[in-house]
């Protein structure tokens, strides 16, 4: 109900003929009865793998379609003998707020490297914060 209101009153701020205003209305009526509502924003970016040693790494931006508690914020381990997955870090917490759409919340890697001179994996995530990784011990260190 919130959106109809605000592109009503959208449409008297700006100017926008009525006939338009209901085209928007029309169009968001339709996509809510058809089940296609478009994203809210652009999907995460694609990272490549990292392979250090026999093991690759690679960013899980879909967290819960895998039934981890977020999207974004989360590694996997394979070996590369066999591509069995060894293990799953969460790199971050997301904090999500019940009364926000979910998608918008998502924070998503969007870097992964590994160290010139050691055996970690370099970390960026949408907000620019850094974490380093020993995949080892599997311990993070926000930097």
């Amino acid at each position: 109900m919130f959106k109809n209101v605000f592109w009503v009153w959208f449409a008297i701020v700006v100017g926008m003929p009525s006939s338009s205003a209901e085209q928007v209305l029309t169009n968001q009526s339709n996509e809510m009865a058809s089940g296609e509502l478009k994203a809210k924003r652009l999907g995460p970016p694609q990272v490549d793998p990292v392979v250090i040693g026999k093991v690759r790494y690679e960013v899980i931006h879909w967290g819960k379609e895998r039934g981890l508690k977020q999207n974004g914020g989360y590694i996997a381990a394979f070996d590369t003998a066999n591509n069995n997955e060894l293990w799953i870090l969460k790199v971050y917490d997301i904090a999500y707020n019940p009364d926000l759409e979910g998608d918008v919340q998502d924070v998503f890697i969007v870097s992964m490297s590994k160290g010139f001179f050691s055996g970690k994996l370099h970390i960026k995530d949408e907000k620019g914060r850094n974490f380093i990784i020993d995949p080892d011990a599997r311990s993070i260190e926000q930097k």
